[in-house]
């Protein structure tokens, strides 16, 4: 088959190399820096390009762009997608992707499957892209109501083919809902906890706890903007409710109540323990 990959920064660069070292399939990429696509053509990421990233040619279409940037692209060559194509964004949102391109798919002939990899590391650039990335990773897939179970398959299997070890299904709304609380509020704590006028200090004074809460904080601040704002609700949601539960524990630390403290500590730790033995694939 022959697989397009528009935007060759991590995720995009990451999954040309992964097509090209794991599979047959030709890789036609697309970037909007030439720099990049000379650099992927150098380390043999792309076998051919797109002519002005026009993906007529091929079978698979994986759109690695932000979401509005994917959107744009889905309208701007939506006569140009094969007939039957599977195309498929790799954008951390689903809601503002899907609800957008539903009916230029139906009207242009080619099938759209929502996709996000759950895999990345904390910097950005086609730079940073490896083939191994996404080995042992999740794909979550938000297909349709009524989509072909086909075509799900299909778009499932060639992920499993280039290091995906497992698959998840959801609907847009339940995808943006969860990734808010797996995934985004953990970025925005991250970025307010750095702030601490005391941070600059941590040296010598931590055993990995801060390493961990941190670590996300080096984010690309203009991709999370975009992500954050156009899941505002369920952000907004998560973000609220963790304020409340850590207004709680300040509460009851200062008044200093031991017991009640003791109590919301170890409800914590039940919980975390709860999760360690939830078996999330079978």
């Amino acid at each position: 088959m022959k697989v397009g990959v528009v935007g060759l920064g991590l995720i995009g660069g990451s999954m040309a190399k992964a097509i090209k070292k794991k599979t047959e399939h030709t890789v036609i990429g697309w970037d909007i820096s030439e720099t990049v696509r000379l650099s992927a053509k150098l380390l043999e990421a792309v076998d051919e390009f797109m002519i002005e990233g026009n993906p007529k040619d091929c079978d698979i279409v994986l759109i690695a762009l932000y979401p509005q940037a994917t959107i744009d692209y889905i309208k701007q060559h939506a006569s140009d997608f094969k007939k039957g194509a599977l195309v498929a964004d790799c954008a951390g949102i689903k809601r503002l992707v899907c609800q957008n391109v539903k009916e230029i798919a139906e009207e242009n002939g080619f099938l759209f499957i929502g996709a996000h990899p759950m895999a990345g590391i904390e910097r950005s650039g086609f730079n940073y892209a490896s083939e191994k990335i996404f080995e042992g990773a999740t794909m979550i897939l938000t297909p349709y109501q009524g989509a072909n179970i086909a075509d799900v398959n299909q778009l499932g299997q060639f992920f499993k083919s280039i290091g995906f070890a497992r698959l998840q299904v959801a609907t847009d709304a339940e995808h943006d809902q969860m990734i808010a609380y797996t995934s985004q509020l953990a970025h925005v704590v991250s970025s307010a906890y750095i702030k601490s006028e005391l941070s600059p200090k941590y040296k010598g004074f931590s055993a990995g706890s801060f390493h961990d809460m941190t670590r996300v904080a080096k984010l690309n601040e203009t991709m999370w903007t975009e992500l954050f704002l156009e899941n505002k609700d369920f952000l907004a949601d998560e973000i609220d409710g963790l304020v409340e539960r850590l207004q709680a524990y300040s509460e009851v630390i200062r008044s200093g109540d031991a017991q009640t403290l003791k109590s919301m500590l170890r409800e914590g730790k039940e919980k975390r323990l709860a999760v360690d033995v939830v078996k999330e694939f079978e």
